[in-house]
């Protein structure tokens, strides 16, 4: 049986998901890796800034607001993912439809039991109707016009009756993000900065000039970890479970139908593609320092190869990862910025003059390219909120 090694795990990341071998597009990285964390809408930008040289605000504008070739969409694990057009259909069928169900038997529960509507489907049926006309008729369109323009998005609920997180809540926003995750509308033009997710929303068949055909649940799901295992292999039945947001019985189907090959990860048992045996040649060392919620960094459920004992400091109670300082492939600390926006290195291991020099080289020049926007992640990890004494 074929045996992967730590180091050779470590020099695998760091070329598949361009970290010492760097990318020319943002969207051949999005292809690459599936799709990039957007729930911060920082992210998918500074995830391309450590990735692809010369990267500049205006790159990924272009490829999601002129080219759209890509486009922001509500998918695995009910996280918003930058992903390439052209693999929507199989992230829709393969991932986005799960979630839409979900979305779409809460919602109409929540709103009979609040007394909006007696019948769930028919009021659903309605609204989505409203602001598909809607969309059709005036083009993008904010959330807050949308519920001011349409009578059919009025309703509120409360998620929890006498708790003190309690309290009406408008229904309006979950029945866009719905109708989102079900591929019928999409995150069009910005009105925030790049740091702030202000969308208009757009209908995507008039967003997408040309839709990629559907495909069936089985293609889906044989492309979609065929991909995912090419980056982000040698992993874990229980890695595949959780990334896509799946049954354990999906991920299996997954690698049978790939004839994925069973491998060992220094005792515990892996997989990998039939063709993706050959021995990783070391990568050298580099550094990196990537934003929080970055692909990579929240890439795998077992992730002590890259992480060691530094859990508890870079991500915090709910598994969402904050900023990280990268060193050989493994996590070694955290990034934030200092009280003029200076962004300063928080190492939780010596790491030597060199990775520490290389480091401070990477912080410099992050300052340099942010320019003065301080990132406030939406999930800072214990280490990122930390001042250095």
């Amino acid at each position: 049986m074929r045996s992967f090694t730590v180091e050779e795990r470590r020099a695998r990341l760091a070329r598949r998901h361009f970290l010492n071998a760097h990318a020319q597009s943002p969207a051949q990285i999005a292809g690459d890796v599936v799709g990039l964390h957007a729930t911060d809408p920082a992210t998918p930008y500074l995830s391309l800034w450590a990735r692809v040289p010369g990267f500049t605000i205006a790159d990924l504008d272009s490829e999601l607001y002129d080219r759209r070739t890509l486009v922001k969409h509500l998918a695995m694990r009910r996280t918003l993912w930058v992903v390439r057009a052209d693999d929507l259909p199989h992230i829709q069928t393969g991932a986005s439809d799960r979630v839409a169900d979900n979305e779409r038997r809460k919602l109409v529960a929540d709103a009979q039991r609040a007394g909006v509507c007696g019948d769930g489907d028919a009021w659903l049926a309605s609204a989505s109707r409203a602001v598909s006309k809607h969309l059709d008729k005036h083009g993008p369109t904010s959330a807050k016009d949308l519920r001011v323009a349409l009578p059919e998005l009025a309703g509120h609920h409360d998620p929890a009756p006498g708790k003190r997180w309690g309290g009406e809540t408008p229904l309006a926003p979950r029945i866009l993000t719905l109708l989102s995750v079900r591929g019928d509308i999409v995150r069009g033009p910005n009105d925030g900065s790049w740091t702030v997710s202000r969308p208009r929303w757009a209908p995507m068949s008039g967003w997408l000039t040309s839709l990629p055909n559907a495909v069936s649940p089985d293609v889906a799901r044989t492309e979609l970890v065929r991909r995912w295992l090419r980056a982000f292999g040698p992993a874990t039945v229980t890695d595949i479970k959780w990334w896509f947001g799946n049954t354990l019985t999906w991920a299996r189907q997954a690698l049978v139908d790939l004839e994925a090959v069973e491998v060992d990860l220094e005792g515990t048992p892996g997989f990998v593609l039939p063709d993706d045996l050959d021995v990783e040649p070391d990568a050298g060392p580099w550094c990196a320092l990537l934003p929080g919620l970055d692909v990579t960094t929240m890439g795998w459920f077992d992730r002590d190869w890259y992480l060691g004992g530094h859990r508890a400091q870079v991500f915090d109670t709910n598994g969402n990862g904050g900023p990280t300082a990268w060193c050989d492939g493994r996590i070694v600390g955290a990034w934030g910025q200092d009280a003029e926006g200076r962004v300063e290195v928080r190492l939780l291991e010596d790491v030597g003059r060199k990775a520490r020099q290389a480091l401070q080289r990477r912080a410099d020049e992050l300052t340099d390219w942010l320019a003065g926007v301080r990132i406030n992640p939406r999930f800072p990890s214990p280490l990122s909120k930390a001042r250095q004494s």
